[in-house]
């Protein structure tokens, strides 16, 4: 009898959770019964290709004014209180502990037994508790899946309790609203209620890894995707959601590490996760035919629209939310590489889709620029969907993901400096976002360009051009690059308008140096002198 159908581990397997179901209990189940299941009960459907789409409810992507952490004896000092590290007491933590636990007991549950990080000296297990069936999939397709044998004797270090139809009453309850993801590193147990959003799993996993890897075992976390070429060369991309992370490290010519979490030890960089998590909004095989091709039986589809009267995915459709997303292995990617562990990096990219139209579309950063856009983390988002609002807006997010970050900003920041200096790394800006002018007026980048300049510079082919620097950031701009028009490089010249550029360059240079002012005081020179010159 395997491991997965023995009647001792189904019965067992909550024991150490704490939940004494009388439900029904499915254990491992694999991806193509979890399909099954959720399509019988009527809480997803096939598409064309037979991938599972669901619609998560009320919540299509994170809500990160609603993590709470225990402030106990391991955080109270360690982890940077904010608002979106809200403390909360041990004692809040235990009374909401105990109604998630018996609104669980009360429901069929699917369990899975996982664990996240690929290099074995830092793995770490996790069970995951889901309340229905395509949760337990994102679980399956998400993180990494031990083999029989590891499961005969499997201790969890970490619990994932995940009770969507559970809400939190504010008033007692001590949230905001009644969703909620509480963490405690004491416990060592997540809570997530009140939300199907399945993201907030994987960000909860992301969040505990970016407290134990660098405050206890010296490991830098990461937001970023990272391949490597066939000469053994690894790259690392970081961005925030829409930069072009997981398009950009899809890379037929390299093996894929990893799309979006990653750590970096003394000798190597490797995977936290076992899957992808994909945008698909405006996906086309053309552009993306990594991730299109990876819609297919096992794959989950969050919250897409289709054609009408068909199970046709209409990529373009925005009905339900722009976020729309596809988890799947990494499997599904024909250049995965196995295991997911590369060598340290030779290059870093710095992603943003910078929507006002100022910064070059490929640059080259000194260490202290290289830090400094570390910390501000910059991207320009178009509020295209709020009803009035057409300008860009500036989102400045430290170290490219401040929400998943329980310690102080500088502690990574120190770390990648320090990384980036003893490995000699070439740090570059890439702008995937507007050419021409600022949203509205000039034109988003050409994926082909943005992937010529990244194949330029993993190929040394930037080594030895001329550079010129920009004005108001001062990051250096190639003159030329192989199989891109010389006159985008220097977004300038690709204005109409050159003083609206200029003027505009100054104001956003501005909106850096105010949000930089909270972290002035625990950088150093090197990192100041980086500034914009307005």
């Amino acid at each position: 009898m395997s491991v997965l159908q023995s009647s001792e581990t189904i019965n067992g397997v909550l024991t150490q959770t704490g939940i004494a179901t009388q439900q029904t209990l499915h254990y491992q189940q694999t991806p193509a019964a979890l399909t099954a299941t959720t399509v019988l009960l009527g809480q997803g459907k096939l598409n064309d290709n037979g991938a599972l789409t669901i619609n998560t409810g009320e919540f299509t992507g994170r809500s990160p004014k609603d993590k709470f952490c225990v402030k106990d004896e391991i955080t109270a000092d360690a982890v940077h209180w904010n608002d979106f590290n809200i403390a909360i007491t041990p004692e809040v933590f235990d009374a909401m502990h105990t109604k998630v636990k018996k609104h669980l007991q009360e429901k069929e549950l699917w369990v899975r037994d996982a664990y996240v990080c690929a290099d074995p000296k830092y793995k770490l297990n996790i069970r995951v508790v889901n309340e229905n069936p395509w949760s337990n999939l994102f679980a399956y397709n998400m993180f990494l899946r031990p083999t029989e044998n590891e499961l005969q004797n499997f201790l969890p270090e970490w619990t994932i309790l995940h009770a969507p139809t559970f809400n939190a009453d504010p008033l007692v309850d001590g949230t905001r609203q009644h969703n909620f993801a509480m963490t405690s590193f004491t416990k060592k147990i997540i809570l997530i209620g009140g939300t199907g959003y399945t993201g907030e799993m994987k960000k909860g996993i992301f969040t505990i890894l970016n407290f134990i890897l660098p405050h206890q075992k010296n490991v830098l976390s990461m937001h970023c995707s990272a391949n490597v070429g066939a000469d053994g060369d690894t790259a690392i991309f970081f961005g925030l959601s829409g930069t072009g992370k997981t398009t950009l490290s899809a890379d037929p010519n390299r093996k894929l590490i990893g799309d979006d979490e990653h750590g970096w030890t003394d000798n190597s960089i490797f995977n936290f996760e076992g899957g992808c998590y994909a945008k698909l909004i405006n996906l086309s095989a053309k552009n993306e035919p990594e991730i299109y091709n990876a819609i297919k039986p096992g794959a989950l589809l969050e919250n897409v629209g289709f054609v009408d009267g068909t199970n046709v995915v209409d990529f373009t459709s925005k009905e339900i939310t722009e976020n729309t997303r596809i988890s799947y292995p990494l499997s599904f990617i024909s250049n995965a590489l196995v295991p997911s562990v590369g060598a340290i990096p030779k290059n870093i990219f710095f992603l943003t889709a910078d929507s006002y139209g100022i910064f070059p579309p490929i640059s080259k950063l000194t260490a202290g620029q290289a830090m400094y856009q570390f910390i501000s983390g910059y991207t320009a988002k178009v509020a295209g969907t709020e009803a009035g609002v057409k300008e860009p807006s500036a989102t400045f997010s430290a170290c490219f993901g401040a929400p998943f970050l329980p310690l102080h900003p500088g502690k990574y920041a120190t770390m990648l400096g320090k990384k980036m200096t003893d490995a000699k790394v070439n740090v570059f800006m890439i702008n995937t976002g507007w050419t021409g002018g600022a949203y509205g007026t000039g034109s988003r980048m050409k994926l082909a360009y943005t992937r010529s300049m990244i194949t330029a510079a993993l190929e040394g082919k930037l080594d030895n051009v001329e550079y010129e620097a920009h004005p108001v950031f001062g990051m250096m701009m190639p003159k030329e690059c192989p199989n891109v028009p010389s006159e985008i490089l220097n977004p300038r010249n690709t204005w109409a308008d050159k003083n609206a550029y200029d003027e505009n360059a100054i104001a956003l240079g501005k909106q850096f140096i105010k949000n930089f002012e909270k972290y002035e005081a625990g950088v150093s020179e090197e990192i100041l002198v980086a500034a914009p010159k307005v």
